[in-house]
């Protein structure tokens, strides 16, 4: 069987380049909505393996990797104020799938 660690790295990577560089404008609200994560769900999913490897990472230390920036950062530079209908939707999305 192949290791696939470095092609899961990559992707993960891959993944990390077009939320933050090439698709800043998704808001986490809209990847809720329509996948069920976002970006600070990555963030909890990397901060729980760096735990299980036996190393230490914060919150704000998880995040960082996963916006490329400071949360308070990048929350200050592209996340705009969620919309009714946004609101609406991400309500009925968690009734939806609990």
């Amino acid at each position: 069987m192949t290791d696939t660690t470095a092609l899961d790295a990559a992707a993960f990577r891959r993944l990390l380049q077009h939320l933050n560089q090439d698709r800043p404008d998704v808001q986490n609200i809209d990847l809720m909505i329509l996948a069920g994560f976002c970006r600070n769900c990555l963030a909890d999913w990397y901060r729980d393996a760096a735990v299980d490897a036996g190393i230490a990472m914060d919150k704000e230390q998880a995040r960082e990797r996963v916006y490329g920036m400071p949360f308070a950062d990048w929350k200050a530079k592209h996340q705009r104020e969620a919309t009714p209908e946004q609101l609406a939707a991400f309500k009925a999305a968690q009734e939806r799938h609990g």
